[in-house]
């Protein structure tokens, strides 16, 4: 059952620069272009691409934090353009966010425990002190910190012990899915694993679902069930993680495989990864047709000409390049 579904969903903001006069009209950056997925109870679903891709746009649209410019976001099969206060307010206790900076992201000024009891303030309010300070404790232990801290301050803590303290807030309102906006890139490679697979066993005990968006595609496969790559705001495939890293078929996703190291050295030596030409396009003037055509090693004249839907070759696994399907119809 889908928990989540979102229908051509895009962002577009409004740009102006310091030295516009106010009736000068704004230009449009499309962070976010017509995507379509779904998240299914219990399922983790990694978002992969480089920065700019439109991936945390696309987190914070689902939260909520940033309106949608068009297509639709379904939750339990509710249009939540159409939900009333109350509705939201039910919505924000089942949707929570995980983000990338641990320390940032917590207020300096508020000790460990009124921060992971702040949402259970907000949203319940009547909740008596000694059981927040009792489900606080339970949530400190959940996530392997001792509840003899909570009255410590986040500089006293490290980057992984900070992160775990995000964790605990996100979870404390028991929500059905969880938005991890790259949630272990500003950690140590160790702590790294440390924090996947705190979050697997928090999937697995709590019953979550998880929108997983990192750069490293070896991460995100140890974590998903399925993959997104995103290119300028773009869906580009998408598909079983075995299946993607496995047998990517979009060019886009082979260079982002390409680029993940290999642990064997003699391999790692041998082997030469592809390497993408330029750099991204700038989102405020995307190439016509398929975005990554400027970059693309098979890209065709006319791939100019029209932007590419997800082609689904068996119902699992999309892809949105019409060269490599023309190529897989009439092999040489």
């Amino acid at each position: 059952m889908s928990l989540l579904r979102v229908e051509d969903l895009s962002v577009t903001f409004d740009v102006r620069g310091r030295g516009d006069w106010p009736w000068t009209p704004a230009r449009k950056l499309q962070a976010v272009r017509a995507l379509s997925f779904e998240v299914a109870e219990g399922e983790t679903l990694g978002v992969v691409g480089e920065s700019g891709s439109g991936k945390s746009t696309l987190a914070r649209a689902i939260v909520g934090t940033v309106p949608a410019t068009g297509g639709k976001i379904l939750w339990d099969g509710s249009d939540l353009a159409a939900l009333g206060p109350a509705q939201r307010r039910k919505h924000r206790k089942s949707v929570q966010m995980i983000f990338q900076d641990p320390l940032a992201a917590l207020n300096p000024r508020m000790t460990v425990g009124e921060i992971i009891a702040e949402p259970l303030r907000t949203h319940h309010p009547d909740t008596a002190k000694p059981d927040m300070r009792r489900k606080v404790g339970e949530m400190m232990e959940r996530v392997g910190l001792l509840p003899n801290l909570v009255n410590r301050y986040p500089h006293e803590f490290s980057g992984g012990q900070c992160q775990r303290i995000g964790i605990a807030r996100a979870l404390i309102l028991g929500p059905k899915l969880v938005l991890c906006d790259e949630p272990v890139s500003a950690l140590d490679v160790s702590v790294q694993a440390q924090v996947v697979n705190l979050l697997q066993a928090l999937k697995r005990d709590m019953g979550l679902s998880l929108i997983f968006i990192a750069h490293d595609l070896s991460v995100v496969k140890h974590i998903s069930d399925r993959i997104a790559v995103m290119y300028l705001g773009t869906l580009l495939e998408i598909g079983a993680a075995d299946q993607v890293c496995r047998a990517p078929r979009h060019p886009y996703t082979k260079a982002l495989i390409s680029a993940v190291p290999v642990p064997d050295p003699a391999v790692e030596k041998a082997r030469r990864p592809a390497v993408l030409e330029g750099e991204l396009p700038s989102p405020m003037a995307p190439p016509s047709g398929c975005v990554f055509r400027t970059r693309c090693p098979v890209a065709l004249a006319r791939c100019a000409d029209q932007i590419p839907a997800l082609r689904w070759m068996d119902g699992a696994h999309a892809h949105a390049c019409p060269v490599v399907a023309a190529e897989a119809q009439h092999p040489a």
